[in-house]
């Protein structure tokens, strides 16, 4: 398996070859920071609530979250306009929230993914 690292605060962290912690628990904010510079990503409010959404849902389920439970989550949360598949991939454009949103979230690759 190729992997890769990431420094945050001065600690080496190991990444799979397609940038998903291997060690769930050295996730911080830090490491979003980090990662989402590194994606050239700008972090928004929305970003956050998403990630944290993505992270709550995988500490309750054991599982990451269905995009079908984010989207319908955030269309009572933001509305219609920004609670839809085009506007979560729009703000995550690596992948979407499932892609982009997992592994800034620290959060494993979702199943069938290869």
């Amino acid at each position: 398996m190729q992997t890769q690292t990431t420094v945050v605060d001065g600690i080496e962290i190991l990444l799979d070859g397609e940038g998903y912690l291997l060690d769930l628990d050295q996730w911080s904010e830090e490491f979003v920071q980090v990662r989402a510079d590194f994606e050239e990503l700008q972090l928004t409010d929305e970003h956050w609530e998403i990630i944290n959404y993505i992270r709550d849902y995988y500490e309750q389920n054991n599982v990451q979250a269905p995009v079908r439970d984010m989207i319908k989550h955030f269309k009572k949360v933001w509305g219609k306009e920004k609670g839809n598949t085009r506007y979560l991939h729009k703000i995550f454009p690596l992948g979407g929230p499932q892609k982009q949103g997992n592994r800034l979230a620290g959060v494993r690759k979702p199943k069938g993914e290869h």
